[in-house]
């Protein structure tokens, strides 16, 4: 176990030099800083000034050991919009983007392994035809669209919840939720569903899938030959061995949740770090753009090597096959 999480930890460490790499590229040349931070008043020598004390003019790979530093600290300097620490900022907006992602995960959990779980076993049923149906459009419909037909229907039409923003917050020491006003509640409900719904739909397909691989086994046979009672083979035995899988998608599911929550944030104009994000892409904020790119690599990293480590402890095979290669 120690030495697989010692290679996990050294591929996750290359793929993030490799991040950074890419997000020092970007800083440094897609656009001039000196450019952003000056008005088009500033004399040539108060240009160079600032390009020297920015260290602008140092060797690229001083440049480069200066950013790894630095993001190491996560410091990634001044944003150019708004004239803030990039940190903070992105401490800011954390809050928004995480509680938005955790609700659309919680959502595709609680609704795709139930819906997943009845229509594998009872595929031919009505209802199991209609949940693979709306599955179908969910998977089908780009989430800007989703987004834009939530707000027409429960919003314009029906008037039954906002349209855009994050609702009324409270401040708990340096996070803030509108979990617990109901403004907040209603303001989430809709991006919610909108960035859930496709991993919902894909953890149902995946659920539905698996159930009836597993319900074909020799063992599932062996489980009814011996008496047992069909809900204690369906979810005693045939849903323990299927979320075994759907425990690496939904890990890997969590990260892409919260990179691509950007459209959602921009269709909702949720206060988040996907929205911060576009602005910055707009106005050529380097930095922000750079900080959030390694935040997410980061994310994704972390994520994965936590997957890894619940999929090696969930499922005994990888244990006994690493136990026999290293005793050959």
């Amino acid at each position: 176990m120690f030495a697989f999480i010692v290679r996990r930890l050294l591929q996750s460490l290359i793929v993030m030099m490799a991040v950074a790499l890419l997000s020092f590229t970007m800083f440094r040349y897609v656009g001039d800083p000196v450019n952003q931070m000056v008005g088009i008043e500033t004399t040539l020598a108060e240009r160079a000034a600032l390009r020297e004390r920015l260290g602008l003019d140092d060797p690229a790979y001083l440049q480069f050991g200066r950013f790894l530093f630095n993001a190491a600290q996560f410091e990634f300097g001044i944003s150019y919009q708004h004239k803030k620490d990039v940190s903070k900022l992105i401490l800011e907006r954390a809050p928004a983007t995480l509680e938005l992602s955790f609700i659309s995960a919680l959502f595709a959990l609680l609704v795709g392994i139930p819906m997943g779980v009845y229509t594998g076993l009872h595929r031919e049923s009505p209802i199991s035809k209609f949940l693979l149906t709306i599955s179908l459009i969910g998977i089908s419909l780009p989430t800007f669209l989703i987004g834009i037909l939530l707000i027409f229907i429960f919003s314009v039409n029906l008037h039954l919840l906002p349209s855009f923003g994050r609702g009324e917050v409270i401040r708990l020491g340096f996070w803030t939720t509108g979990l617990l006003t109901p403004s907040g509640l209603a303001a989430i409900i809709m991006p919610g569903i909108t960035l859930g719904l496709f991993q919902m739909t894909l953890i149902m397909r995946l659920v539905r899938a698996e159930m009836l691989e597993v319900m074909r086994t020799d063992y599932i046979k062996f489980a009814r030959a011996r008496g047992l009672t069909d809900r204690a083979i369906n979810y005693g035995h045939a849903l323990k061995n299927t979320l075994v899988p759907v425990i690496t998608i939904t890990g890997l599911q969590v990260g892409s949740i919260i990179a691509f929550a950007i459209i959602t944030e921009t269709v909702f104009q949720w206060p988040g770090m996907g929205l911060m994000f576009l602005q910055a892409v707009q106005n050529v904020d380097i930095p922000i753009m750079a900080a959030y790119l390694m935040l997410i690599a980061f994310l994704f990293v972390t994520i994965n090597l936590i997957v890894d480590m619940l999929y090696y402890v969930v499922d005994p095979r990888l244990r006994v096959d690493r136990a026999t290669t290293g005793g050959h």
